[in-house]
């Protein structure tokens, strides 16, 4: 199943999802705490630690949180991921073997794309929902904005050089619904346990469409 309408949930749930790289177990809950309370309930863990695994595990306990997988390139992590408790995932491409694996393993998915050609191919497919990137280097908002004319049907989260700066231009935009974002947790702030100062750029980052 696609699960075109728990991506659309939780797309929908605030302006930015937050693109997590955790180095330390311990940091995932407090984190993942911080965020809410801030106003960013999806969260996007991303597979480039070792840690990361045993995170995503740890923040499906957190109440309140939709905690997803990002940087999926295999079907092996899609399985992995889905066992450690996300409930979606997040890819920078989209090939056959991932998309499969995605559906046997039920995991709602939201597939890069960064050309109109790419983004036809996965809504043949049945994604409604897609991930522009690399968002920026990509040809940044003029680019995807240029994609809802031809390709209404598709709904987009940029992620990819997407800033405080930008991220209201691409936000405006009509086939956006949600950028991701790694500036939410600065690495320097996670260190340290400044889960405030953390929660106070979550809360800048959920209003950025009000």
């Amino acid at each position: 199943m696609i699960h075109s309408d728990l991506i659309a949930k939780i797309c929908a749930a605030a302006p930015v999802i937050p693109v997590l790289t955790i180095d330390r177990v311990e940091d995932a809950q407090p984190l993942a705490r911080a965020l809410i309370a801030g106003g960013l309930p999806a969260l996007e863990i991303t597979l480039r630690t070792d840690a990361a695994l045993e995170a995503i595990a740890a923040i499906a306990e957190v109440e309140g949180a939709m905690v997803g997988v990002g940087t999926l390139l295999t079907p092996a992590q899609v399985q992995d991921a889905k066992a450690a408790g996300a409930i979606f995932g997040v890819s920078p491409g989209a090939t056959p073997s991932l998309i499969a694996a995605a559906l046997e393993f039920d995991l709602a998915l939201l597939p890069g794309a960064a050309t109109a050609t790419e983004a036809m191919r996965l809504l043949e497919q049945g994604f409604t929902f897609q991930k522009f990137f690399p968002a920026e280097a990509a040809g940044g908002a003029l680019a995807l904005g240029s994609m809802a004319g031809p390709l209404p049907q598709i709904t987009f989260c940029p992620t990819g050089g997407v800033t405080p700066e930008n991220a209201k231009t691409y936000l405006a935009l009509p086939n956006t619904l949600c950028v991701g974002g790694s500036w939410i947790a600065p690495k320097a702030l996670v260190a340290t346990g400044a889960w405030d100062e953390i929660t106070q750029i979550a809360r800048r980052a959920a209003s950025l469409l009000q």
